[in-house]
């Protein structure tokens, strides 16, 4: 009797050894090896002016295999306005003035920065190079820091809504309100924090409150539906896909383009990066590229409160399907 109450206890002291290491292993491998391995990987790239004058820049830019994708526009006002449209990082535009190098710090300083080192070391020697950031960072946040550290906040917020109200029992619509209300409850304070008294998003108030609590919903939405599905196991899924993946993946710290393949593929396609990209696009750009990353969270959150409303209903019919059953099945008399 004694050993075979031992069992139990030794079993989960050698799934806590085995499996902690495992999780830290895995962890690791999700955040060090894409931090590791950032590098410019077919990154939109313009090129601008007559192409005479652009053959030899581009020649250069070349070399690098798989770098860059350059894309050719007729003049900077073409170039400028590919920068404006988050078509391209940056462009190297041929001008009366001599050439000039394009960024927009706040699509990622990292790149900006990455840009300019490029072109700097492909000019001549003695040839200056003159720098516009098309679209700045706001003054406030010079480095982005604050929208990349947003993403964690976000994930974790979403991650908490979906298991609380997983563990409290809240079935079906009711569920489905308090994920909506927990969201948009988050979505507007941390607009008030980040636009309102830190002064770092720069767009319109309401949009982005919409885009930081729809951020949120994704989040909560899949992990409160993989529960009603799967049971507490699907907190444990959706929460380890969001931490494990979802953040490292996202790109927000320097650019999807920036990180090994499929990596900058599959962060875009879940929920922290598709908000972060968005968060960019209708605070700095005017809502410039915003479509696909809000198709991205809105896929999400629509899965995740379906998924929530099926479970209810499957919990609802077992009962009353077994009761049929039963009926059926009793004998006649």
């Amino acid at each position: 009797m004694s050993a075979t109450r031992t069992r139990p206890p030794v079993r989960r002291l050698i799934a806590v050894v085995v499996l902690v290491p495992v999780l830290a292993a895995l962890a690791l491998w999700a955040f060090a090896w894409p931090a590791a391995r950032t590098a410019p990987r077919d990154l939109p790239l313009g090129v601008a002016g007559p192409a005479a004058a652009t053959a030899q820049v581009e020649q250069q830019l070349t070399r690098h295999k798989g770098a860059f994708e350059i894309h050719h526009y007729a003049d900077e006002a073409a170039a400028r306005r590919a920068v404006e449209d988050r078509t391209v990082y940056g462009a190297v535009a041929v001008t009366p003035r001599g050439p000039e190098l394009l960024t927009a710090s706040a699509a990622s300083p990292v790149v900006a920065q990455l840009l300019q080192q490029a072109v700097a070391r492909q000019a001549p020697a003695g040839t200056p190079i003159r720098t516009v950031d098309v679209v700045p960072t706001p003054a406030k946040d010079p480095r982005g820091a604050v929208l990349n550290s947003s993403v964690l906040p976000l994930a974790l917020a979403g991650i908490a809504a979906g298991a609380v109200v997983s563990l409290l029992g809240l079935r079906g619509v009711r569920a489905v309100a308090a994920l909506v209300g927990a969201a948009a409850l988050v979505g507007a304070a941390a607009a008030g924090i980040a636009h309102s008294w830190l002064g770092v998003l720069t767009g319109d108030w309401w949009t982005e409150a919409g885009v930081l609590a729809l951020a949120t919903l994704a989040v909560s939405a899949a992990v409160a539906g993989l529960s009603a599905l799967l049971g507490q196991a699907g907190i444990a899924l959706g929460a380890g896909v969001v931490m494990l993946l979802g953040n490292p993946f996202s790109g927000a710290a320097s650019a999807p383009r920036l990180l090994p393949e499929p990596v900058g593929m599959i962060g875009q396609w879940l929920p922290p990066g598709a908000g972060a990209t968005l968060l960019r696009s209708v605070s700095y750009f005017d809502g410039a590229a915003a479509t696909g990353p809000a198709l991205t969270l809105a896929l999400w959150a629509a899965l995740g409160l379906g998924a929530v409303l099926l479970g209810s209903a499957l919990g609802k019919r077992t009962p009353a399907t077994e009761a049929a059953a039963g009926r059926e099945l009793a004998p006649v008399g």
